[in-house]
């Protein structure tokens, strides 16, 4: 956030003015779950925590976008955007590799699961 909106958020606070929920509602918004695509021609194993080891939920099909949670390290594995070890919650006990989530980065696009 910016010094401009932090400042003007305190003087809305002070004056019991609007611009605190608009100040709020930027932070959820900032929070707001994003989509990311799946590799082009891939069905990809959706698994029950952060690792080749633990066992498929279900699979994904080719052309999926996935919301993602959040983000954890896990087992190294290779795909079609890289080796990674991160690996990305996209719903509640389900897990992807994130070497084949078009994220655009490296590294951790979510925050951190805890």
């Amino acid at each position: 956030m910016s010094a401009d909106r932090v400042e003007e958020a305190e003087r809305a606070e002070e004056t019991g003015g609007v611009a605190a929920e608009g100040v709020a509602t930027m932070a959820a918004t900032a929070n707001a779950v994003r989509y990311y695509s799946v590799a082009p021609g891939v069905r990809l194993n959706v698994r029950r925590g952060p690792g080749t080891a633990y066992g498929i939920v279900r699979v994904l099909p080719e052309g999926a976008r996935i919301p993602i949670y959040c983000q954890t390290p896990g087992t190294n594995v290779s795909g079609p955007f890289g080796t990674s070890n991160i690996w990305d919650n996209i719903d509640d006990g389900e897990f992807v590799a994130d070497a084949y989530v078009q994220t655009g980065s490296d590294g951790y696009v979510r925050p951190r699961c805890s």
